[in-house]
């Protein structure tokens, strides 16, 4: 096991450790699918990519139209007591912990009004969930006391939650700004079609500063930032900055796809140290992404041993919520990255 580490070691600077080999084939023992494997193990791609290869060199696997295990990797196995990893999700709520059917009437007329939503763009890194998560955040932001009659404040929205909020008549307030005209329209025109007046739309990139009309003046903030440390600052932090004091709560969602324990270590720093807020929930995998369609044009593409297209949702995400205390500050100042507040060692998607 040692020198399957080392030879990773010299390939990858994502740090990694004999449980992520572990992790890599306990995922391959239960599924000779790339991207099963992938969403199995809950390790950043790159470094899965990089496993498999050495121990595809080694001799432990072998790559087919599957990954499958040799008869030195079955010995692997059996030797360190490696285990098939089991995925006993449950089956209902589908792990994230709400329960929608109090909202099927909504999720059928979100259905329906974004069925010809703008497709996501790479040059803007955007994907979108199901709508069952985005109609799932509704019904978790709710849970929390975080909607009904409350000014919230959506931050990127590739996925429409502004559209399934408007749905859902909860918020007083809502308040949307995405870089992309595509979207900003068609959250236009779906305001105008449900008739709901009282939404604030506007094209904005992040980068720069809030204007002041948005600081300090909403009691709930969504957002679903790229995975960069300089990413979350930027994103989560101009959140943190539209909310009114303590007691406001922020939702957004961390990968273990482009995000390692070590870097979700920094982003939980920033959060405690540099933002002073409390992370009070965190729901694995809750959120779900439909495959973008743009596979082919992503680093992911150019990383995996096999071109072949995932056949199903490998990409998933998992739900934070935080709550601002006394003391609590947000992000403000300009950025000047470009490339690189969006791009890491373990990004994939870009």
């Amino acid at each position: 096991m040692r020198e399957i580490v080392t030879k990773v070691k010299e390939k990858t600077p994502i740090p990694v450790y004999e449980r992520t080999v572990e992790n890599v084939l306990s995922a391959v023992l239960a599924s000779g699918d790339l991207w099963r494997i992938i969403d199995l193990s809950e390790e950043p791609l790159p470094l899965v990519t990089e496993v498999l290869g050495v121990l595809s060199k080694l001799g432990y696997i072998e790559f087919n139209k599957e990954i499958i295990l040799t008869q030195k990797g079955k010995e692997l196995v059996e030797k360190y007591g490696i285990a098939k990893r089991e995925d006993y999700t449950c089956k209902h709520c589908e792990g994230k912990t709400v329960e929608l059917n109090a909202f099927n009437d909504l999720l059928e007329q979100f259905k329906e009004i974004v069925k010809d939503r703008p497709q996501p763009k790479h040059d803007f890194d955007q994907a979108y969930v199901t709508p069952e998560t985005t109609v799932a955040r509704v019904a978790l932001m709710h849970t929390r006391g975080d909607l009904a009659n409350k000014e919230v404040f959506v931050l990127g929205d590739d996925d429409l939650t502004s559209i399934a909020l408007m749905l859902s008549g909860l918020p007083k307030r809502i308040a949307v700004l995405d870089i992309d005209e595509r979207l900003i329209k068609f959250i236009e025109k779906a305001a105008d079609e449900i008739g709901y007046s009282n939404i604030d739309i506007f094209t904005f990139d992040l980068r720069k500063p809030l204007p002041d009309y948005a600081l300090k003046k909403f009691d709930t903030f969504i957002t679903d930032p790229p995975e960069t440390v300089d990413a979350v600052r930027a994103f989560v932090g101009r959140g943190i900055a539209t909310l009114k004091g303590p007691g406001c709560a922020g939702y957004f969602g961390i990968t273990r796809r482009e995000s390692s324990l070590d870097k979700w270590r920094e982003i939980q720093k920033l959060l405690l140290n540099e933002f002073g807020v409390v992370i009070t929930d965190l729901i694995r995998n809750f959120n779900e992404y439909v495959n973008w369609g743009y596979e082919e044009e992503t680093r992911a593409w150019r990383l995996v041993p096999i071109k072949v297209k995932p056949g199903h949702n490998w990409y998933k995400s998992y739900m934070f919520r935080i709550q601002t205390l006394e003391g609590s500050k947000g992000f403000e100042d300009e950025i000047t990255l470009g490339q690189e507040l969006y791009d890491d060692d373990e990004s994939s998607t870009t």
